[in-house]
């Protein structure tokens, strides 16, 4: 895959470069919460404008249904992105149409503009081809080269993502060069011992990664909401726990093939209870109750892990060689519930392991409970992008930079 590098080789002085970013920051009103994968691209769109390209900067926010909503406009996250370079950087208020043609157009070299959410055309995310490629033809009219540099959307099929690198001569912006740099780390040149932690609600979202993984890794760590279907698995009452039934079986069947193939799986000793789910926006004192994983009451909800399993799990990534952790252990974003990521967050800081923090509220959880990014080896900025990788899938968005 060509790198951004060749392409500033060659030059792009004067020419129009389309970046296809991913600002999908999370926001409260119009007040972002977390701009780290703002702060991802600025790399990229710097050495392209202090080059003298013409930056046309270009993502997805949300999931509005192909047509202009206020509520997941890009304007905040264009106005973040001239704060983080410290220049001025124009916003179209649409993607294609006369707004975002006339601030193209008005673009001189070294300049920087966002045009809105792309999402907002159905175009963008569309199954039909044609559809598709009609949108990215439309595209394709506003830029001379194309770099993708929004991992978090190379494992969805859209058009700005799939169909427009093939419409324009293309290369890899900084961040995905780096993170596929780092995913090529936890699949063909892995350190010895290989943790995984994964976490989250629904175990079928990692039902592959598991599957993939049951082949690399020498211990799997499970917490989060996931975590109960594998206490059913086992046998154990579960309460009101966030529960997939229908699940159970393949995880009994993951729990098998991992003790017939010598890798650990390693599930949670302890966890905090409570009747109710915490209430996330007045943060107020929720009272969880420790009981044994084996003992979860009928009426009672486990919320994140317990001191006991905390322990357990540093244990289990101290003498680690590389470790990758994707999902929180618990209910994180309420003060009651956060220690259990906060441990696992502390383990990584604390190994000598290569430490792949991989994106989504991972990531987030990590800016939230303050530790400093740099102590990790890496924060991804695309969760569901790096699972796929790990599965062996193959990304759309990496297939179309590497055409």
């Amino acid at each position: 895959m060509k790198t951004i590098d060749e392409l500033l080789h060659e030059g792009v002085e004067g020419k129009r470069v389309f970046v296809r970013a991913d600002l999908n920051v999370p926001l409260d009103g119009t007040t972002i919460t977390d701009d780290g994968r703002i702060r991802a691209v600025v790399p990229t769109v710097k050495a392209l404008a202090d080059a003298g390209a013409r930056v046309v900067v270009a993502s997805h926010l949300g999931r509005p249904k192909g047509a202009p909503d206020p509520a997941f406009s890009l304007a905040p996250a264009a106005a973040r992105l001239g704060e983080l370079l410290g220049t001025e950087v124009a916003f179209a208020t649409d993607t294609v149409g006369d707004s975002a043609t006339a601030t193209v157009a008005g673009l001189v070299d070294g300049r920087v503009a966002v045009i809105e959410n792309l999402r907002f055309n159905a175009g963008e995310t569309s199954k039909d081809d044609a559809e598709r490629g009609a949108f990215a033809d439309r595209l394709a009219a506003l830029a001379d080269l194309y770099v993708g540099d929004g991992f978090g959307a190379v494992h969805r099929k859209h058009a700005s993502v799939f169909d427009l690198p093939a419409r324009l001569p293309h290369a890899a912006g900084y961040l995905i060069a780096t993170e596929v740099g780092v995913l090529r780390k936890l699949t063909d040149d892995v350190q010895r011992p290989y943790v995984v932690a994964l976490g989250g609600a629904k175990v079928s979202d990692k039902l592959g990664v598991i599957d993939h993984l049951l082949d690399k890794a020498d211990r799997i760590l499970i917490g989060g909401g996931m975590a109960y279907t594998f206490l059913k698995a086992q046998g154990h009452e579960v309460g009101i726990s966030l529960l997939q039934e229908d699940q159970v079986p393949a995880v009994q069947d993951y729990l098998k093939r991992a003790e017939e193939r010598g890798v650990e799986f390693v599930l949670p000793v302890d966890v905090l209870v409570s009747p109710e789910f915490p209430d996330l926006k007045t943060k107020a004192p929720a009272h969880p109750t420790t009981v044994a994983a084996d003992a979860i009451p009928a009426d009672e909800e486990g919320l994140d892990i317990g001191p006991e399993t905390r322990k357990l799990y540093a244990s289990k990534v101290a003498d680690a060689g590389t470790v990758f952790w994707n999902g929180p252990m618990g209910v994180f974003e309420h003060p009651d519930y956060a220690e259990g990521t906060r441990a696992v967050a502390q383990a990584l800081v604390d190994s000598p392991a290569f430490t792949v923090v991989g994106g989504g509220d991972s990531a987030a959880a990590v800016r939230i409970l303050g530790f400093d990014e740099k102590a990790f080896g890496h924060i991804s900025t695309g969760g569901g992008a790096s699972l796929e990788y790990l599965e062996g899938k193959t990304l759309p968005g990496l297939a179309a930079l590497e055409g």
